[in-house]
This record gives C-alpha cells, sequence and structure tokens, in this order.
C-alpha cells in the first residue's frame, strides 16, 4: 500500500493531566494507514488516550491531526463530523433504543449500510428488534462496533474491543478488524490488553508503559518473544525456570545377569535409576530390581530443539516459514516425567518433537512452550487462565490452548496423556486441527465412550491401563506404543506425499435406507469430483461439517438429513444444533433432501423409551431399532430445517421426494405413511421463505428412484462448474 504524505492520523509530544496526576507524558505515535494496535498494562494511560484523541479530555501540551487537520481545542461532536468514529470501553448503548433504532439514528451515506452491518454480524439482524439493555454483552459490542462503522469514518478508534467477550465473539471481531485492514476502506486504531489479538489484526504495535509510548515494533517480534512480552506487558516467562521436576542423584543399576540387562539407548537418550526410589528408613528392606526399573526416567541430552519464536506464533506464519514439529501437551506440574518421556521416545525415533504445558499453577517451566505462552491466547490473556480457582483456570487453559493450537502453523503431530480432565483438556485443540494430521490421546477413559473427546476428528484414543501417573512397568510400554505409532504415522505421511489425482472434494451424506440414491449421485460426479461418503449418525454430519468448516470440501449434498430426526425425538444419532452450520458459514451453494426422516433410530428394541413402546417399530438389525415419525414431529423437523435454511446466503435447492424418503417409505413398505410425509412437506414451504437463490423442489418420485439422482447431478452442475482434473505438485 502507498504511503500517504500526510499520515491519518498523528499525535506529537501529547500531555494530559488529572488535577495533579500526569496521565499521558509526551504521547508520540503516527498511524498512516491500515490498522495500529496499542497495548499495556492497566493503568498505563491507553483510555486516556483514547479519550484525548475525541476531545473528551483536555490535552495541556502537544498536537493531534487528522489528515493534517488538528484536533486540539475542537468538541468530540466536531471530531466526530471530520471523521472519526469510536467505539468505547464499556459500549454506551441506549438501553430503550433497539438495535435497528440505534443503527438508522446514526447512519450516513457511504460503503457501510444497515444492510451491510447485519450481513456482517447476522447475530444483531436476529435481534433488530430487541432493544439495547436486552443484548448480552457480545451483542452490544457488535452494536457498539457496527454504530461506529455506520458513521462511514476514516479512521476508527477502538478501547479494548474484545474485553470481557466470549470467545465466539473475540473471533468475530478480530476477523473484522483483519478485513477492515485489508479493504483499506477505515483505519483503525485499536486499543487492546489482548496480546494475541493485538498481534493478529496488526503489522505494527506500540507498546504503552507509564503515560508514554515505549517504542514501536513488528507485531510478529512481540507474538514471538516471551522474554519481551514479559518484561514490558508482564506475560510470557521468566529467565528462570521453576518447573517442579524430581532431580535426584543418578546411581547405577543394580549387577544382573546379561541375558536380562535391557538394550542400550541410543546416546541422545539416558536413562536415570535411582537405587532408592523411596527414602529409606533404618527399617527398609532392599529395593527389587523390578521395583528400580520401573522407577527409570529417560532424559534427554539433547537442547531444546527450536527457539520459542519458531515454535510459538502467536498468529499464523507462512506455511514452511518455521520447522515443522510434533506437539506433547499436557500439563508439565502434575504430568512432567511421562511429558518427557514421550517426547525423548519420539527424538529417539528422529521425529522433532516439542513439550507444550497446559499448567494451569501459574509457575514458570522450561516447556518449548511454556503455560504462560498459551494462555496468553485466552480471549482475556493470563487473566482469563491463570484465575487461582482450579475450574475457571482448567477451562480457561482449554479455550486458550484451543485458540493456540488454531494459530500454529507446521504441525507435524499431536500427543497428549492424563486422565478425564488432562483428555477433556487437550481433546478441543486435537479436534481443532485439520483431518489428516495425526493425533494420538493416551487416556484413563478411553475404554469407555469416547465420542465427548473423539467428536468429528481423527484422534486416536489408546487406554492407558494404568493410571497415568509415573512411569512404571505398565505405563512404559503403553506410553512408548502411543509415542512410537505417532512416530509412525508421521513417518508414513511424510513418505507418501505422492502426486495424486487433485479433484475437488464433496461431502455426501448417506444412510442404509437413501443408499441407492447416494450411490448414483457418486457415479455421476465421480469422474470430475472426489466424493466423500458420510455415514449419518450423528458423528458422520459432524465429520462432514468440520470439513466443510476446515476448507477441506468444496460442496455438500447433503441428501439424507435424518440425524435431525433423532435430534428432535431423542434418538441415539441425533444431530447437534448447529447441523447445517457450516453451510451457513461457508456461504456455498447447498444442495439437500428430507432423506431419512421417516426414522428414529434406537439400540435393540429393549432401549426404546417406554413412551414409545406404542409406536410403529422396525428392527433394522438386532442392534438397531428404527421408529416411525408421526406427523407432528415431522412438521416439528420441517419448521427447524426451514430455519435454518433461511439463515444460508449461498443458492439453497431442498429436494421433497413425494414417492418417499428412504427406502422404507415407500408405497406397500413398512413406513409408508403419506400423511407424516405431507406434514413434513408443508412445514417446510410454511418455513422457507422463498426465492430464486432459495428453493424447495417438489418431485414424484422416491428418494432411490433414478430420476431424483438425476435431478441431483443436474442441479448439481449447474452450481459448480466441472474443473480440470491436475496432479498435486505436478
Amino acid at each position: 500500500m502507498v504511503e500517504r504524505a500526510t499520515p491519518r492520523l498523528s499525535i506529537r509530544g501529547l500531555n494530559v493531566y488529572y488535577g495533579q496526576s500526569h496521565a499521558l507524558q509526551g504521547v508520540t505515535l503516527e498511524l498512516n494507514h491500515g490498522v495500529l494496535s496499542v497495548v499495556g498494562r492497566n493503568g498505563m494511560g491507553k483510555t486516556t488516550l483514547c479519550n484525548a484523541i475525541m476531545g473528551l479530555v483536555p490535552s495541556s501540551a502537544g498536537t493531534i491531526t487528522l489528515d493534517g487537520q488538528s484536533l486540539v481545542g475542537l468538541s468530540p461532536a466536531d471530531i466526530a463530523r471530520l471523521g472519526i468514529g469510536y467505539v468505547p470501553q464499556g459500549r454506551r448503548l441506549w438501553r430503550s433504543l433497539t438495535v435497528d433504532e440505534h443503527l438508522r439514528l446514526v447512519a450516513t451515506p457511504g460503503p457501510w449500510t444497515p444492510e451491510r452491518i447485519y450481513a456482517t454480524f447476522p447475530r444483531l439482524a436476529e435481534r433488530r428488534q430487541n432493544g439495547g439493555g436486552q443484548l448480552s454483552g457480545g451483542e452490544q459490542q457488535m452494536l457498539a462496533i457496527s454504530r461506529a462503522l455506520l458513521r462511514n469514518p476514516k479512521l476508527l478508534v477502538m478501547d479494548e474491543p474484545t474485553e470481557g467477550l466470549a470467545p465466539v465473539i473475540v473471533q468475530q471481531v478480530e476477523d473484522m478488524l483483519i478485513r477492515l485492514g485489508e479493504e483499506g476502506e477505515i483505519d483503525v486504531l485499536v486499543i487492546e490488553q489482548n496480546i494475541g489479538v493485538a498481534c493478529a489484526v496488526s503489522e505494527q504495535l506500540g507498546i504503552m508503559v507509564n503515560g508514554r509510548i515505549d517504542r514501536v515494533m513488528d507485531a510478529g517480534v512481540l507474538a514471538g518473544d516471551r522474554d519481551l512480552q514479559q518484561a514490558l506487558l508482564g506475560v510470557g516467562r521468566h529467565a528462570h525456570d521453576e518447573t517442579p521436576e524430581a532431580a535426584p542423584a543418578p546411581a547405577p543399576a543394580p549387577d544382573r545377569e546379561a541375558g536380562d540387562r535391557p538394550a542400550a539407548a541410543p546416546a541422545s537418550v539416558t536413562r536415570i535409576y535411582v537405587s532408592n526410589p523411596k527414602i529409606p528408613t533404618r527399617w527398609s528392606a532392599p529395593v527389587p530390581v523390578r521395583v528400580i526399573e520401573g522407577a527409570a526416567r529417560t532424559a534427554s541430552a539433547t537442547a531444546p530443539i527450536a527457539t520459542s519464536a519458531k515454535i510459538i506464533p502467536m498468529r499464523p506464519a507462512a506455511r514452511g516459514g518455521h520447522r515443522m514439529t510434533v506437539y506433547v501437551c499436557g500439563t508439565l506440574d502434575t504430568k512432567g516425567p511421562e511429558l518427557r518421556f514421550m517426547r525423548d521416545v519420539l527424538k529417539r525415533d528422529g521425529i522433532n518433537a516439542a513439550i507444550v504445558d497446559l499448567s494451569t499453577s501459574g509457575g514458570h517451566s522450561n516447556a518449548d512452550v511454556p503455560a504462560h505462552v498459551v494462555a496468553a491466547m485466552h480471549p482475556r490473556g493470563t487473566a482469563g487462565v491463570f484465575t487461582g480457582d482450579r475450574g475457571t483456570a482448567v477451562a480457561g487453559m482449554t479455550v486458550a490452548f484451543e485458540r493456540w493450537m488454531r494459530a500454529q502453523d507446521g504441525v507435524l503431530g499431536v500427543i497428549g496423556a492424563g486422565g478425564s480432565g488432562g483428555t477433556a483438556l487437550v481433546s478441543p485443540a486435537f479436534r481443532a486441527l485439520p483431518v489428516g494430521i495425526p493425533k494420538v490421546l493416551i487416556s484413563t477413559v478411553a475404554s469407555g465412550n469416547v465420542a465427548q473427546y473423539v467428536g468429528p476428528s481423527d484422534i486416536l484414543m489408546l487406554h492407558s491401563v494404568a493410571d497415568v501417573q509415573g512411569i512404571n512397568s505398565i505405563t512404559r510400554e503403553v506410553l512408548t506404543n502411543g509415542a512410537s505409532a505417532l512416530a509412525g504415522m508421521v513417518r508414513t505421511r511424510k513418505a507418501t506425499a505422492e502426486p495424486v489425482e487433485d479433484k475437488p472434494a464433496v461431502g455426501l451424506t448417506m444412510f442404509g435406507v437413501t443408499t441407492p440414491c447416494v450411490q448414483a449421485v457418486m457415479a455421476g460426479l465421480a469422474d470430475d469430483y472426489d466424493c466423500l461418503v458420510f455415514h449419518a449418525t450423528g458423528t458422520g454430519g459432524r465429520a462432514m461439517e468440520k470439513l466443510m468448516d476446515s476448507g477441506m470440501l468444496s460442496a455438500i449434498v447433503d441428501l439424507t438429513t435424518t440425524e435431525v430426526c433423532d435430534m428432535i425425538a431423542g434418538g441415539v444419532f441425533a444431530a447437534d444444533e448447529d447441523r447445517f452450520g457450516a453451510s451457513i458459514r461457508a456461504g456455498l451453494p447447498y444442495i439437500g433432501a428430507c432423506g431419512a426422516l421417516d426414522m428414529v433410530n434406537f439400540n435393540a428394541p429393549e432401549t426404546v423409551p417406554e413412551r414409545y413402546r406404542g409406536r410403529l417399530l422396525y428392527e433394522h438389525n438386532p442392534q438397531i431399532t428404527l421408529m416411525r415419525t408421526t406427523p407432528e414431529e415431522n412438521e416439528r423437523m420441517g419448521v427447524w430445517i426451514g430455519e435454518r435454511l433461511n439463515e444460508m446466503t449461498g443458492p439453497v435447492r431442498f429436494f421433497l421426494p413425494e414417492g418417499g424418503v428412504s427406502l422404507l417409505d415407500a408405497p406397500g413398505m413398512a413406513f409408508w405413511d403419506p400423511e407424516a410425509d405431507r406434514a413434513l412437506f408443508a412445514a417446510l414451504e410454511r418455513t422457507v421463505r422463498q426465492t430464486s437463490a432459495c428453493q424447495l423442489i417438489r418431485t414424484p418420485h422416491n428418494i432411490n428412484d433414478p430420476e431424483f439422482a438425476e435431478m441431483v447431478i443436474k442441479t448439481f452442475r449447474s452450481f459448480h462448474k466441472t474443473r480440470p482434473v491436475r496432479a498435486k505438485g505436478g
């Protein structure tokens, strides 16, 4: 971008007093274009700087100019008219005005209109008739930002825009600031305490210390320098190491027969034996060799594998910009020996590995990625993690670790080990990684129901057998197997990066009773598209939508929406409330159908809830019992699906097969019920706001008829132009 001859905002030698208190002490700052962040601890004068720019507090000395025009001495109204929009700390909305009234009241001609605001913040569109006092904190902040944007200012000044917001809202604000910087319509000065957000939205940032701008520096430098963060802002890692780790003097193992001696470890890994694993007393018996072997720990003789600047970027780096790394993740204060053991196994196998500390005690460690660095990614910074309360601290670290993991580039694989708490802590971040990156989780809960941990991801869970508490004869074997399995996956993944056909990937949902339809559609698309079929069992739908969210699918052909049945009626293959959410967020063409909306799934017949015992049931197999949906249930499903279709911004085609929605819903079959189907179709037609872009298509065919599949294929190809097939890397 070309530099302006006159800076958008220029501040020179600005001084502000509150009585005898010298709040701003010769502040000098310049914003030429784009987004500039100013960060600092509480009480450093950041809000006073905003108030001085807006004329809300008088300056005793210095200059403030906008495009070369002085602002000193002007009223706040005059400053706003010159082209500065202000998002104050605390939002300051009118409680009695609705969202729409807020926006219409301040709107001025320009590129930002109320309609564009509603498109940017769909949540405000849903709340347009709610008063300012009826909004959540996140919704209030959206409205405060929108109110400033509708003035179509030259410069937007934002004071702590992410303070106190939920992570999903913080991400929306961060994304919006990045877009503003890229579009170049409005320049932005962001006063922010969250270092992760400040570094993500701007290339340069000012550090405010004791009422002065201490320095203006590259955001990437601060993001990757823990010591500088600690020195300037009080976050990051201290120079000393306080990792709780036993370090007794090593002693040789007792003499053994040569045949019993363990194989020598490579030179890079040292086995440390302690002749008295427990402090002896005068009555202590000799310690058996097997106990000494079980208590031995391994230590790597190698130096850390990478500098902190390379392995902990606080915003995404360019791919290939640093060494690919396997991250060993867990709470170093309670699982230190286990994490180091797995790291050493990986290093012994030639894998570049680094420990990520997720401890919430607040102490500092010698981990490659210390806990303070991860915690800084919380929307409220480290204060959102190190709360002093274990429950809120773990919850905060879970959020921070997921955000930290999403920001990493160069992740070769991940591994963690722990009990139920540690598993819950690391699994959301593991699920956030793209499908295909190896993920291993060694856990005490891996032999039970692991759906809540694995979700739609490809996490490999390994039962720890014994508790993950120390290195002993059991955990040594299990941890070695887990780390070695990850090493094998990583090596294989790197070795098999061969050229393959690069077809656009399309996700299709299928159930046994919609198989003929989906197979016919696949056959019609297979020459030009990589067809990925997802079994509509609740998890299957979530997996497909996860891939869409991660950009790994170019389109969805959602012919089997049966998971909504189980969500409505309490079946075992239920969707969650975010079903269809990926298509809403993607804004791409959506093709769907009422596939298998005639059935609710339960396990064996005896598991069907008592309230459903008089209903029409069908034994699909000894483990699965199907229940026919009623007209009332179909009406509820039609309304729910229709409301989700209304939220989609891309073209929508949703098919209503009047000849039946499954193999069982056909003349002469067990679930043939035209009345129930009519209730479903009528509810959809009442709910969906049909336009040229969003259409419901009635067809006389059964969903599995060849004519139905042909209609789907033709509709799909009308939306998607076939791309030429090429080889990756070719």
